[in-house]
């Protein structure tokens, strides 16, 4: 069938700036092209671009509770942030990334952080793993997605949840140095775990969309 020609060219042009963004590496290009929801799509094509990001915190709401740790993995690197040392380094580091990458970030992370540094600077791109592993049936907190798919390390941090994440910083702040430690150990975990999860549900949905071809990509 053949193209109508204002069509063609309509193509063609889109064709032409796709390759100069992606060799400009500008991910904000096709994040305007694309739903929120297909925004999983660039990562494939900007893993070195990603920031997976967690944050623990000491209450349930940024009006009432502060956060403690941070960890950011991506770009080759695992970086974790601490109040009172060196939190306040973390938007600079974050402005590096391109994509954002977290799970129930939306809804916590996110808001946390823009509370607490209100010039926060996200990443064009924010890619929620808890809305993203719903579409492919897995419901439920990050450690039973985890425990569900077999995916993840938590050697070390085994049986540690969000409530005894807040009993370590209150112990770190007695004096306890090694309660800092468990806690970083397990914000680490939350954080690096994420991006096996991230690679299993690019793969999976790329299959919904060429069951026998690549993964799909930009």
């Amino acid at each position: 069938m053949e193209i109508p020609g204002p069509l063609l060219i309509r193509v063609q042009n889109e064709l032409r700036g796709s390759e100069t963004a992606l060799r400009e590496r500008r991910v904000d290009y096709f994040a305007s092209r694309l739903p929120p929801a297909e925004h999983w799509r660039l990562y494939p094509s900007f893993r070195q671009e990603t920031a997976f990001l967690d944050i623990e915190t000491t209450g349930l709401s940024p009006y009432e509770g502060i956060v403690t740790v941070v960890t950011i993995h991506g770009g080759g690197r695992t970086r974790t942030f601490v109040a009172d040392e060196d939190l306040e380094e973390l938007p600079a580091y974050l402005r590096r990334f391109q994509l954002l990458a977290t799970f129930n970030g939306r809804l916590f992370d996110v808001p946390f952080l823009e509370y607490r540094f209100p010039s926060l600077v996200v990443p064009p791109v924010h890619i929620d793993l808890r809305f993203l592993l719903y579409r492919l049936g897995y419901a439920g907190g990050l450690k039973r997605i985890e425990q569900t798919l077999g995916v993840g390390d938590r050697t070390g941090v085994e049986g540690i949840h969000g409530l005894d994440a807040v009993r370590l910083w209150e112990s770190f702040r007695r004096g306890d140095t090694d309660s800092l430690a468990r806690l970083v150990r397990y914000n680490r975990a939350d954080t690096v775990n994420l991006e096996p999860l991230l690679e299993l549900a690019v793969e999976r949905l790329s299959r919904r969309l060429l069951p026998s071809g690549p993964t799909a990509s930009i």
